[in-house]
């Protein structure tokens, strides 16, 4: 996520994270509570994981509008979301970042319709969407909250097929290097041809091998544009031929210059929320 419009005053708003005993392969946590809560307008962008919004504020909160359609409440952004723009008054939140194969197992079906999109969670849990609100609004400390949350999804994940081997560390290798390895050279190492593995993983995480690496290369760019690097050391650290094409992805995923997502202020934060993303 990419702040635009009026940003959240990221100086009064507290961070939690998870104890290690609460944090599941592939799936990252991080609660955030405004001391005030404030008025926000987040634009939600490209980010290599499906993400759920759990808005656990009392009366007023989140509230998103994408395509035309205007809803409130906790919420599901899949992979490459586009225009989906959020905000209202919100106090406490719990975000989930699912990597592509944890979010096959956690939503099922639904993590492959919902890229380029963002739904109620409702929409996609159904009843236990309010279940799972009550129970984590209920919790005395964002420890509970985490364990609750851990055990929600350990549930889930031993509730559904996995994936195939081979897709699964297709998405592994590609995290791993960032994004630089070939299509060719993954499905070399599942032992599949290239059409094979794009039909299969795109059918199973909802995005081509492809563009999955371009999503991941793009994310370790952002933040190293974040941590001050020039656009010029980004593009050759990152893999990018140079910095014109660097500034072609970053328009495409973000509308923004690499100057502008270097000033994001959702980025500045990001180490301090998710210590440990290369476990997506």
């Amino acid at each position: 996520m990419l702040p635009s419009g009026a940003p959240p005053d990221w100086s009064s708003v507290d961070i939690a994270t998870p104890r290690p005993s609460d944090r599941l392969p592939g799936i990252s946590m991080a609660g955030f509570r405004q001391r005030v809560p404030a008025s926000v307008n987040i634009a939600m962008v490209a980010h290599p994981s499906v993400t759920l919004l759990l808005d656990l504020s009392e009366g007023e909160g989140l509230v998103y509008d994408t395509r035309g359609r205007h809803a409130r409440g906790s919420a599901v952004i899949g992979l490459l979301p586009g225009e989906v723009r959020a905000g209202g008054l919100v106090g406490e939140c719990l975000q989930i970042r699912l990597g592509p194969v944890a979010a096959a197992a956690v939503l099922g079906g639904a993590s492959m319709e919902l890229s380029g999109t963002m739904v109620s969670l409702d929409d996609v849990w159904g009843a236990d969407a309010a279940r799972t609100e009550d129970r984590l609004r209920a919790a005395a400390t964002w420890d509970e909250r985490f364990t609750i949350a851990s055990d929600i999804l350990t549930r889930r994940l031993a509730a559904r097929p996995r994936v195939d081997p081979e897709v699964a560390h297709t998405w592994r290798r590609t995290l791993t290097s960032r994004g630089r390895l070939r299509v060719e050279g993954l499905a070399d190492e599942t032992g599949w041809s290239r059409k094979r593995l794009s039909a299969r993983f795109g059918a199973q995480l909802g995005i081509t091998p492809k563009r999955a690496a371009r999503l991941v290369r793009f994310d370790h760019a952002a933040h190293l544009l974040a941590a001050g690097h020039p656009a010029a050391v980004v593009a050759a650290a990152s893999g990018y031929v140079d910095q014109s094409h660097l500034h072609r992805d970053v328009r495409e995923f973000t509308g923004l210059t690499p100057a502008g997502v270097a000033s994001a202020p959702w980025l500045a934060i990001d180490d301090v929320a998710w210590p440990a993303r290369s476990s997506r």
